[in-house]
């Protein structure tokens, strides 16, 4: 399972509005080799399923992602925090062995 906090369904709702786009469209999240950790998260719009796709739906948001990425992703929750010193979207990643400092890449 993947799960959505409060702060980043606001913030993913007022993104996809402020870019128009429809129902049809969900988040997907994928892990990629790279970082200073070894491995990236990256987090895109999207509304096309792919044969592979994990579909989850937590908190009113749907997020999908491709099958080898969700084996480093079950459990994690998609966060957001504003303000002056707010990171962003970020994971809170339970199977993440260590983080690099900006929080962008990590290693299981």
């Amino acid at each position: 399972m993947l799960f959505v906090a409060n702060t980043a369904k606001e913030r993913i709702q007022m993104l996809m509005n402020g870019e128009g786009l429809g129902e049809e469209y969900f988040v997907r999240v994928s892990v990629t080799s790279g970082g200073c950790s070894g491995l990236s998260y990256k987090m895109d719009f999207d509304n096309e399923s792919q044969p592979n796709d994990q579909v989850f739906e937590d908190n009113g948001m749907k997020v999908v992602t491709d099958l080898k990425s969700f084996l480093y992703l079950c459990n994690t929750t998609l966060e957001f925090s504003g303000g002056l010193n707010g990171k962003g979207f970020y994971f809170n990643n339970p199977n993440a062995a260590r983080e690099c400092g900006c929080g962008e890449s990590f290693a299981v």
